[in-house]
């Protein structure tokens, strides 16, 4: 069985190549696809058009119409694995994990596995399903490549009173950075909405239409090219802290896509969650953790202030 679907290019899209047209298109229209899976089926036959034969490469052309033939996905189920935690917290209605940089949060397109949901589950822990079928409990989330501190919901009042709270604006979420040049201001915040980028819909993009994003920050440490940050996060945007750093000309060290190619030795951007505090869910008392600074990104500070980098 499969699903068929009728595309046409507009004229904003006359030019863009077919396989990432095709996937920002069907994303545009819910399907949960990667640029990888629509390459599949054109090469299985799975799109048609006037053209009698279709290649990833090719370049579209306002006006013109595509057929695609949709797979019925394949059944997942969310299995538990044995994946090591630093559980910080846990009782009967929160737990609070220190994730370590390159650990996917949830299970999602490209990542069915090995994830910080089929860790908890691994090791028993119940989650609320308020968050979906392969979210469960997740309320927040930190990028795969960002490290540190986030809660996820064991119980549904959890998970009602964390979103409200986020909503709210009043959880407690800074982070440590190291960015590229040197930040002239001591403190600040930048106030810049945040949707999908027109022009690449897998990346998020300072827009006019964008959600409010407002982001506090404070000067810790300048280096000769680098400056050592410490973040407040007002709203909670995708990619919020490395998208507003990025538009102001500061971005990230070794952010693979805002950042630039030359940069720190470090796998992913140098961005720690430091602290995080809530209102806890039942007993209505203030939580706050702390999770000390990466050895990786400890390193880095280190030899900047050597000026070995």
């Amino acid at each position: 069985m499969s699903i068929r679907e009728r595309l046409w290019v507009e004229a904003d899209d006359d030019g863009a190549r077919l396989d990432r047209w095709l996937t920002e298109s069907l994303q545009d229209l819910g399907y949960d696809v990667s640029r990888s899976q629509v390459q599949d089926w054109l090469a299985e036959g799975r799109v048609r058009a006037d053209r009698t034969r279709l290649k990833a490469s090719d370049r579209v052309q306002a006006g013109e119409g595509y057929e695609v033939d949709i797979p019925d996905p394949e059944p997942i189920v969310l299995a538990g694995e044995d994946i090591p935690l630093n559980v910080v917290h846990e009782d009967d209605d929160v737990v609070v994990i220190d994730k370590p940089r390159g650990l996917v949060v949830h299970p999602a397109a490209g990542h069915w596995q090995g994830t910080l949901v089929n860790a908890l589950i691994g090791r028993g822990t119940r989650l609320s399903s308020l968050g979906g079928d392969f979210r469960p409990g997740v309320v927040h989330r930190i990028d795969k490549d960002t490290s540190g501190l986030l809660v996820l919901a064991k119980s549904d009042r959890a998970y009602h009173s964390l979103a409200a709270q986020l909503r709210a604006h009043s959880v407690q979420r800074e982070y440590l950075a190291i960015a590229h040049g040197r930040l002239t201001h001591d403190r600040g915040l930048i106030d810049a909405p945040i949707g999908r980028d027109p022009k690449n819909r897998q990346r998020m993009a300072v827009t006019e239409g964008g959600k409010p994003a407002i982001t506090h920050f404070e000067v810790v440490e300048r280096f000769e090219r680098y400056t050592y940050l410490r973040l407040r996060l007002e709203t909670g945007r995708t990619h919020q802290i490395r998208v507003h750093l990025a538009y102001t000309g500061h971005p990230l060290a070794g952010d693979p896509v805002y950042g630039p190619r030359h940069t720190l030795p470090i796998e992913g951007q140098a961005l720690h969650a430091h602290t995080l505090g809530f209102v806890h869910p039942a007993t209505q008392i203030w939580l706050s953790f702390t999770s000390p600074l990466p050895a990786d990104m400890a390193g880095l500070l280190s030899r900047l202030r050597d000026r070995v980098l």
